[in-house]
């Protein structure tokens, strides 16, 4: 898997994850126990600090970048979908950023709350625990989502990153 080092900038990379083969790790990173980065994924902690809690999966080709003056913060047993752009923005812990969303600088999704795929979190937005943001850009719909909602995608990806850990082969 390629991690960089930019600099004095170190990834961190707790042993129990699993970072895919095919994602890229730069600078800045800590990624937490039982996490997962999916295949091309990206995070670039070259401006700032990306911080990736436990049992958090960071799904295909999600982007997470961060800025000067925000890091970039992703909770415990949160969800990324694939495609998802996270950047300068704090993700509470059990939180859903759904497929090819996008949420920015200064934004806030807090515990339990979900992101539609697709969605637009413009900076400066807070998603309240348990709403949905759906849209372009996004609208809440508050107290709309049961932990269950995030769980079971949770867990999906916890248990099949330790089956990766030890099958995952290259055959060429």
């Amino acid at each position: 898997m390629p991690v960089y080092a930019l600099g004095h900038q170190v990834p961190t990379i707790h042993p129990d994850a699993y970072i895919s083969p095919d994602a890229v790790v730069i600078g800045s990173v800590t990624i937490g126990a039982e996490a997962s980065v999916w295949p091309g994924a990206v995070l670039r902690g070259d401006d700032g600090d990306i911080f990736v809690g436990a049992r958090t999966s960071i799904q295909d080709g999600a982007i997470l970048h961060t800025t000067h003056f925000q890091p970039t913060t992703v909770g415990e047993e949160c969800v990324i979908g694939h495609l998802a752009h996270l950047e300068g923005c704090i993700i509470h812990d059990g939180a859903l950023v759904g497929s090819g969303s996008v949420v920015l600088h200064n934004a806030v999704v807090e515990t339990g709350a979900l992101v539609g795929a697709g969605a637009v979190v413009s900076g400066g937005t807070v998603v309240p625990a348990r709403a949905m943001a759906l849209g372009i850009p996004a609208k809440i719909k508050p107290d709309a989502v049961t932990p269950e909602m995030i769980s079971l995608g949770m867990q999906s990806y916890v248990h099949r990153s330790k089956r990766y850990r030890t099958q995952l082969r290259r055959l060429d």
